[in-house]
Protein backbone atom coordinates (compact mmCIF):
# COMPACT_ATOMS: atom_id res chain seq x y z
CA UNK A 1 0.00 0.00 0.00
CA UNK A 2 0.89 3.67 -0.30
CA UNK A 3 0.18 5.85 2.74
CA UNK A 4 -0.22 9.63 2.50
CA UNK A 5 0.98 12.03 5.20
CA UNK A 6 0.85 15.70 4.20
CA UNK A 7 0.07 19.24 5.32
CA UNK A 8 -2.01 19.88 2.18
CA UNK A 9 -5.35 20.09 4.02
CA UNK A 10 -8.61 18.41 3.08
CA UNK A 11 -9.84 21.37 1.01
CA UNK A 12 -8.45 22.16 -2.43
CA UNK A 13 -7.10 20.18 -5.38
CA UNK A 14 -3.76 19.00 -3.99
CA UNK A 15 -4.62 15.65 -2.40
CA UNK A 16 -6.85 14.73 -5.32
CA UNK A 17 -4.11 15.42 -7.84
CA UNK A 18 -1.58 13.36 -5.90
CA UNK A 19 -4.03 10.46 -5.76
CA UNK A 20 -4.72 10.76 -9.48
CA UNK A 21 -1.00 10.29 -10.18
CA UNK A 22 -0.85 7.27 -7.87
CA UNK A 23 -3.83 5.63 -9.55
CA UNK A 24 -2.32 6.34 -12.96
CA UNK A 25 1.17 5.09 -12.13
CA UNK A 26 0.35 2.28 -9.67
CA UNK A 27 -3.10 0.95 -10.64
CA UNK A 28 -4.53 -1.47 -8.12
CA UNK A 29 -2.24 -0.43 -5.26
CA UNK A 30 -4.30 0.67 -2.22
CA UNK A 31 -3.85 4.31 -1.17
CA UNK A 32 -4.45 5.17 2.49
CA UNK A 33 -4.96 8.73 3.77
CA UNK A 34 -3.16 8.81 7.10
CA UNK A 35 -3.62 12.56 7.51
CA UNK A 36 -3.49 15.77 5.50
CA UNK A 37 -3.39 18.27 8.36
CA UNK A 38 0.16 17.74 9.57
CA UNK A 39 1.60 20.89 11.20
CA UNK A 40 1.70 23.29 8.29
CA UNK A 41 5.25 24.18 7.13
CA UNK A 42 6.68 22.58 10.30
CA UNK A 43 8.94 19.66 9.40
CA UNK A 44 10.23 19.24 12.94
CA UNK A 45 6.85 18.90 14.64
CA UNK A 46 5.67 16.70 11.77
CA UNK A 47 8.69 14.41 12.23
CA UNK A 48 7.70 13.55 15.80
CA UNK A 49 4.08 13.12 14.77
CA UNK A 50 4.88 10.86 11.82
CA UNK A 51 7.05 8.60 13.94
CA UNK A 52 4.22 8.01 16.41
CA UNK A 53 1.71 6.92 13.74
CA UNK A 54 3.49 4.26 11.70
CA UNK A 55 3.39 1.15 13.89
CA UNK A 56 -0.02 0.09 12.53
CA UNK A 57 1.41 -0.31 9.03
CA UNK A 58 3.22 -3.38 7.67
CA UNK A 59 6.94 -3.18 7.08
CA UNK A 60 6.62 -3.32 3.28
CA UNK A 61 4.55 -0.14 3.10
CA UNK A 62 5.52 2.99 1.13
CA UNK A 63 4.78 6.25 2.94
CA UNK A 64 4.51 9.38 0.79
CA UNK A 65 5.19 12.25 3.20
CA UNK A 66 5.10 15.91 2.21
CA UNK A 67 5.61 18.81 4.60
CA UNK A 68 7.79 20.88 2.35
CA UNK A 69 8.09 24.64 2.88
CA UNK A 70 11.37 24.57 0.92
CA UNK A 71 9.83 23.01 -2.20
CA UNK A 72 11.77 23.98 -5.31
CA UNK A 73 14.77 25.09 -3.27
CA UNK A 74 18.02 23.45 -2.23
CA UNK A 75 16.62 20.65 -0.08
CA UNK A 76 16.99 17.23 -1.71
CA UNK A 77 14.24 14.75 -2.58
CA UNK A 78 14.78 11.62 -0.54
CA UNK A 79 13.99 7.96 -0.04
CA UNK A 80 14.50 6.74 3.51
CA UNK A 81 14.22 3.10 4.49
CA UNK A 82 13.72 2.42 8.18
CA UNK A 83 13.14 -1.09 9.52
CA UNK A 84 11.67 -2.18 6.19
CA UNK A 85 9.31 0.74 5.66
CA UNK A 86 10.11 3.16 2.85
CA UNK A 87 9.48 6.89 3.08
CA UNK A 88 9.45 9.30 0.14
CA UNK A 89 9.58 13.06 0.63
CA UNK A 90 11.79 16.09 1.19
CA UNK A 91 15.08 15.89 3.05
CA UNK A 92 14.29 18.67 5.50
CA UNK A 93 14.21 16.83 8.83
CA UNK A 94 10.82 15.23 8.24
CA UNK A 95 12.35 11.75 8.58
CA UNK A 96 14.76 12.50 11.45
CA UNK A 97 12.75 10.86 14.23
CA UNK A 98 11.90 7.86 12.04
CA UNK A 99 15.60 7.32 11.36
CA UNK A 100 16.64 7.96 14.96
CA UNK A 101 14.33 5.28 16.34
CA UNK A 102 14.96 2.66 13.64
CA UNK A 103 17.30 -0.29 14.08
CA UNK A 104 18.17 -0.39 10.37
CA UNK A 105 18.03 2.59 8.05
CA UNK A 106 19.35 4.00 4.80
CA UNK A 107 19.14 7.35 3.04
CA UNK A 108 19.06 7.91 -0.72
CA UNK A 109 18.78 11.09 -2.74
CA UNK A 110 16.39 10.77 -5.67
CA UNK A 111 18.05 11.53 -9.00
CA UNK A 112 15.06 10.58 -11.18
CA UNK A 113 13.13 13.51 -12.63
CA UNK A 114 9.83 13.54 -14.49
CA UNK A 115 9.44 15.08 -17.93
CA UNK A 116 7.53 17.96 -16.34
CA UNK A 117 8.29 19.20 -12.83
CA UNK A 118 6.46 22.09 -11.23
CA UNK A 119 8.68 24.24 -9.03
CA UNK A 120 6.00 24.31 -6.35
CA UNK A 121 4.29 20.88 -6.39
CA UNK A 122 6.86 18.13 -6.01
CA UNK A 123 4.29 16.08 -4.09
CA UNK A 124 2.39 15.49 -7.31
CA UNK A 125 5.15 15.61 -9.92
CA UNK A 126 8.09 13.94 -8.18
CA UNK A 127 7.24 12.20 -4.93
CA UNK A 128 4.00 10.54 -6.08
CA UNK A 129 5.57 8.88 -9.18
CA UNK A 130 8.52 7.70 -7.06
CA UNK A 131 6.18 6.24 -4.43
CA UNK A 132 4.27 4.47 -7.20
CA UNK A 133 7.48 2.96 -8.57
CA UNK A 134 8.55 1.71 -5.15
CA UNK A 135 5.13 0.23 -4.43
CA UNK A 136 5.39 -1.82 -7.62
CA UNK A 137 8.88 -3.05 -6.86
CA UNK A 138 10.55 -0.92 -9.51
CA UNK A 139 13.99 0.61 -9.15
CA UNK A 140 14.10 4.37 -8.70
CA UNK A 141 17.19 6.22 -9.97
CA UNK A 142 18.82 7.49 -6.80
CA UNK A 143 22.14 7.61 -5.02
CA UNK A 144 22.90 6.26 -1.58
CA UNK A 145 24.28 8.90 0.73
CA UNK A 146 25.71 8.81 4.27
CA UNK A 147 22.76 8.98 6.64
CA UNK A 148 24.51 11.77 8.56
CA UNK A 149 23.64 14.10 5.68
CA UNK A 150 19.95 13.73 6.55
CA UNK A 151 20.19 13.78 10.31
CA UNK A 152 19.33 16.47 12.88
CA UNK A 153 21.34 15.36 15.94
CA UNK A 154 20.59 18.60 17.82
CA UNK A 155 16.87 17.77 17.98
CA UNK A 156 15.76 16.27 21.31
CA UNK A 157 14.68 12.64 21.62
CA UNK A 158 11.31 13.88 22.89
CA UNK A 159 9.80 17.26 22.07
CA UNK A 160 8.18 19.23 24.89
CA UNK A 161 5.80 21.01 22.53
CA UNK A 162 2.34 20.63 21.07
CA UNK A 163 2.78 18.93 17.67
CA UNK A 164 -0.82 18.28 16.59
CA UNK A 165 -4.36 19.46 17.35
CA UNK A 166 -7.23 17.23 16.31
CA UNK A 167 -10.76 18.32 15.44
CA UNK A 168 -11.84 17.92 19.08
CA UNK A 169 -9.15 20.34 20.26
CA UNK A 170 -7.10 17.57 21.87
CA UNK A 171 -3.38 18.40 21.83
CA UNK A 172 -0.75 15.78 21.04
CA UNK A 173 2.76 16.44 22.26
CA UNK A 174 6.10 15.16 21.02
CA UNK A 175 6.68 13.42 24.34
CA UNK A 176 6.44 9.63 24.69
CA UNK A 177 4.32 8.76 27.72
CA UNK A 178 6.33 5.64 28.57
CA UNK A 179 9.17 7.89 29.71
CA UNK A 180 7.03 9.91 32.14
CA UNK A 181 6.02 8.93 35.68
CA UNK A 182 2.27 8.53 36.00
CA UNK A 183 2.30 10.93 38.95
CA UNK A 184 3.93 13.71 36.90
CA UNK A 185 2.06 16.94 36.30
CA UNK A 186 2.22 18.92 33.07
CA UNK A 187 2.37 22.70 33.34
CA UNK A 188 1.32 24.81 30.38
CA UNK A 189 0.19 28.44 30.26
CA UNK A 190 -0.31 28.43 34.02
CA UNK A 191 -2.48 25.32 33.92
CA UNK A 192 -1.38 22.28 35.90
CA UNK A 193 -2.62 18.96 34.52
CA UNK A 194 -2.59 15.62 36.28
CA UNK A 195 -2.79 12.27 34.53
CA UNK A 196 -6.00 10.37 33.93
CA UNK A 197 -6.49 7.08 32.14
CA UNK A 198 -9.27 8.33 29.86
CA UNK A 199 -11.84 11.08 29.34
CA UNK A 200 -14.66 9.63 31.42
CA UNK A 201 -12.47 9.46 34.52
CA UNK A 202 -13.08 13.21 34.93
CA UNK A 203 -16.24 15.31 35.11
CA UNK A 204 -17.30 17.20 32.01
CA UNK A 205 -14.96 20.15 31.45
CA UNK A 206 -12.08 18.60 33.37
CA UNK A 207 -8.62 19.08 31.82
CA UNK A 208 -5.96 16.38 32.09
CA UNK A 209 -3.09 14.61 30.36
CA UNK A 210 -3.08 11.00 29.30
CA UNK A 211 -1.23 8.46 27.17
CA UNK A 212 -2.98 8.51 23.82
CA UNK A 213 -3.44 5.58 21.45
CA UNK A 214 -0.13 6.38 19.74
CA UNK A 215 1.82 6.37 23.01
CA UNK A 216 2.23 10.15 23.23
CA UNK A 217 1.40 12.51 26.07
CA UNK A 218 -1.78 14.31 25.05
CA UNK A 219 -3.69 17.16 26.70
CA UNK A 220 -7.47 17.00 26.64
CA UNK A 221 -10.68 18.26 28.22
CA UNK A 222 -13.53 15.83 28.82
CA UNK A 223 -16.22 16.80 26.29
CA UNK A 224 -14.40 20.07 25.72
CA UNK A 225 -11.68 21.78 23.70
CA UNK A 226 -8.18 21.76 25.22
CA UNK A 227 -6.89 24.21 22.63
CA UNK A 228 -9.35 26.87 23.77
CA UNK A 229 -9.44 25.97 27.47
CA UNK A 230 -5.66 25.99 27.84
CA UNK A 231 -4.90 28.75 25.31
CA UNK A 232 -2.51 26.57 23.33
CA UNK A 233 -1.54 25.97 19.73
CA UNK A 234 0.97 23.95 17.73
CA UNK A 235 4.41 24.87 19.02
CA UNK A 236 3.23 25.75 22.55
CA UNK A 237 5.79 24.46 25.05
CA UNK A 238 5.22 22.96 28.47
CA UNK A 239 7.18 21.71 31.47
CA UNK A 240 7.00 18.55 33.57
CA UNK A 241 6.73 18.55 37.34
CA UNK A 242 7.68 15.02 38.33
CA UNK A 243 7.73 15.69 42.07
Amino acid sequence: MIVLFTDFGEVGPYVGQVKAVLVRDAPGVPVIDLLHDAPMFQARASSYLLSSLIDVFPTDVVLLCVVDPGVGGSRAPAIVEADGRRFVGPDNGLFEVIMRRANERSFRRITWQPDSLSASFHGRDLFAPVAAMLAQGKDVPSEERPEEEARRPHWPDDLHEIIYLDTFGNAMTGLRAKNIPQTAEMVINGHRLTRSRTFSDLPEGGAFWYENSSGLVEFAVNQGDAKTALGIDIGSSFTIDAA
